[in-house]
């Protein structure tokens, strides 16, 4: 299996984590639980086969992407292919840090896989066209990062109280409340919101519940002999109750079901199918 990963250079590294290319993945399993993790991604399909999204209950297929389309920041899983078969390059956006590339609110698209070309600037489909000349991921990745640069330099304006307010979150998803960030940013609560909305195309409140839930998975994976507790008290949850209706609501199972289902898969991924 191929799996590359590039930081692009300042300034696009202020809003994209990376670039990723991978193809030759292989899994015993076909379809994957893809957990919300507070992320926007641009995916470029480089095959002639579409991908799906499957039925939450059945797994049967539900929705067809064909070159490019782009994951808005989810509240709920959604049941994607586990990439057998696949050639991708990914466009992995810092959290709250890809409305320069999309001219719209982020709200457009949250809970939401749209097509690229219904959505996205044209770049992105020339972008594709041109990744299918190039003979290495080294070249896609400087491809990558020279055509964006050209088409959005001029639009790379980050949002201080957003990268503020997304800071501060991940720093301490557990300890921090919206109204400490209101506060010392000083906004009023419904400025907050709207800011905060277009950038990331969630409430503050909504995205601080997801980096709970994402604090909670991660304390599982690095953690042996789990309390549950403690992880619920760690993680910012009133009671163990509290956490096991956060992660039902988020992943459809409770932390012991999600257990038992990972297996070894990567972080945010669970096999279901």
């Amino acid at each position: 299996m191929t799996h590359n990963f590039h930081t692009p250079s300042f300034p696009l590294s202020q809003f994209i984590t990376g670039f990723v290319y991978y193809k030759g993945y292989t899994a015993v399993h076909s379809i994957d639980r893809f957990l919300p993790n507070g992320n926007v991604e641009i995916i470029i399909n480089l095959t002639d086969e579409p991908r799906y999204i499957y039925d939450s209950h059945t797994l049967a297929k539900s929705s067809e992407y064909k070159k490019l389309w782009i994951s808005g920041i989810r509240e709920r899983f959604i049941n994607i292919p586990s990439g057998n078969g696949a050639e991708m390059f990914i466009i992995e956006f810092k959290k709250g840090m890809a409305q320069p590339f999309l001219g719209m609110p982020l709200t457009e698209v949250s809970g939401r896989v749209v097509e690229g070309e219904l959505v996205l600037n044209k770049v992105f489909s020339e972008l594709r066209e041109r990744l299918l000349e190039q003979d290495s991921s080294a070249a896609m990745f400087k491809l990558a990062e020279a055509m964006l640069l050209q088409q959005f330099q001029n639009k790379l304006s980050v949002n201080t109280f957003v990268d503020f307010a997304i800071s501060c979150i991940l720093a301490n998803p557990a300890g921090t409340t919206i109204k400490n960030i209101a506060g010392k940013a000083g906004y009023s609560s419904k400025h907050l919101i709207n800011i905060f909305s277009n950038h990331t195309g969630v409430s503050p409140k909504s995205f601080l519940r997801i980096m709970r839930f994402q604090k909670a998975i991660q304390d599982i994976e690095t953690t042996g002999a789990i309390s549950w507790v403690s992880l619920a008290h760690d993680c910012g949850y009133y009671d163990q109750a509290h956490l096991i209706a956060n992660f039902k609501e988020f992943s459809g199972f409770t932390p012991l079901e999600y257990m038992q289902a990972k297996g070894g898969a990567w972080l945010n991924y669970v096999p279901v199918g």
